[in-house]
């Protein structure tokens, strides 16, 4: 069984035509490589292998806050679907963390990371 999904630099990819782009990126595209299709059917399949991975343990779901609701959002309903839907119920439970990186003279590095979670009371 596959477990991933490989696109390699050579690939054209698909005429931007095909999809509906928004007015404000029509100029700066050229091609779509990743359709939100694929990104979405790739999401559930996450979902699926995550609940299966898990089994019936209590699973703690964090979302990395900022840029990454959106896509947490999407994964927590599949697990959401599968959870109700499935033959087993697995209790989750949400949480959001906050990273910050800085740039600096054009390098990208991590400075201490704070967490808003109380990891030892609350996951321990």
């Amino acid at each position: 069984m596959a477990h991933g999904l490989q696109i390699r630099d050579e690939e054209s990819g698909y005429n931007k035509n095909l999809f509906c782009i928004p007015k404000h990126y029509e100029e700066d595209l050229e091609r779509i490589f990743i359709p939100h299709g694929l990104i979405l059917g790739r999401t559930e399949r996450l979902a699926k292998d995550i609940m299966q991975d898990m089994g019936s343990h209590h699973t703690v779901a964090l979302c990395v806050l900022k840029r990454g609701y959106k896509f947490f959002a999407d994964l927590l309903d599949h697990i959401k679907s599968l959870n109700q839907n499935g033959d087993k119920s697995v209790p989750v439970t949400v949480d959001f963390v906050r990273i910050k990186s800085y740039c600096v003279s054009n390098f990208l590095f991590f400075g201490k990371l704070t967490l808003s979670v109380d990891w030892h009371s609350k996951y321990s």
